[in-house]
Formats: structure tokens, C-alpha cells, sequence
């Protein structure tokens, strides 16, 4: 452990451990959910949208997505969670993955759908896609109600 420790500063050995972290989630996760995770785009909420929903899954997570919705046609899309990062990953992707999409188009979407946008996902996250596609689909009948 000295030898690990020898020469080396605070901010050296904590720039190495992130590292380490980074390169285990890498290979674990795969660079596209991380990436996704790190730096989600779509986050937040729109004004006025045209349909939301808030959905829960068993574990008292969240995730809201709210659409923005122009003649049948998705022009934005947001999230929020306060989930962990594969969830984070999935709002990210999936909110992209609607955009200019027809409201008939966004709800055949599937989990696979999105899965595929991330290159995979490890075996033991396979449930993490199914609130963000659950809460597309509740987001896209709150659309459809207000109509």
C-alpha cells in the first residue's frame, strides 16, 4: 500500500481512482449509457407541453417526460428522474429518440428500442428501459386525452 501511496499527491490519487471508476463503468455499462448518464440531454421541463405524465416503477423511482406536440408530430421532449444513472441514460436516449416522430410512431417505441440506441445494457439492468417507456406512452395519452 506504501508503494502505492509513494511520490503521489491527494488530488494525483484521486484523479487516478475516478479514472479506475470511469474505466469499470465503461466495460460494465458500455461507453454510450455512460456517456448518456454523465451528460443527459433533454433534462428538465417544458412550458405548456402539450401532453406529461409522472410514472413510478415498484422501488418508488421516478420518471416524468413532457412533449411538445405539433401536428401529430413531437417536437420536444424533457425529462426528469431521481433515479441512478442507467435511468438517466434511458430519459437522455429516449427523449431524443421521439423527436419528429408522429405521436403514433413515439408509441410504438419499446424498451429494445431504446436498448438498441445504447449499444446494449448489461444483463442485470434489463428492467431500467421499462419506466422510461412507461412513461412515454402514459406522457403520449395525457396527449391524446387533452385533444
Amino acid at each position: 500500500m506504501k508503494e502505492l501511496l509513494k511520490g503521489k499527491s491527494f488530488e494525483e490519487l484521486v484523479r487516478e481512482l475516478e479514472a479506475n471508476i470511469r474505466a469499470e463503468e465503461m466495460t460494465y455499462f458500455g461507453e454510450r449509457m455512460v456517456k448518456e448518464a454523465l451528460n443527459p440531454r433533454n433534462v428538465g421541463e417544458l412550458a405548456h407541453p402539450d401532453g406529461a405524465a409522472r410514472v413510478l416503477d415498484e422501488d418508488g423511482r421516478y420518471m416524468q417526460i413532457h412533449l411538445k406536440v405539433a401536428g401529430e408530430r413531437i417536437t420536444d421532449s424533457k425529462f426528469i428522474t431521481d433515479a441512478r444513472g442507467p435511468f438517466i441514460a434511458f430519459g437522455s436516449v429516449l427523449t431524443e429518440l421521439v423527436k419528429g416522430k408522429t405521436v403514433e410512431a413515439a408509441g410504438g417505441l419499446t424498451e429494445k428500442d431504446v436498448e438498441a440506441a445504447l449499444g446494449g445494457i448489461p444483463e442485470d439492468d434489463e428492467h431500467t428501459p421499462v419506466l422510461a417507456v412507461k412513461a412515454l406512452k402514459a406522457a403520449l395519452e395525457d396527449y391524446k386525452k387533452r385533444q
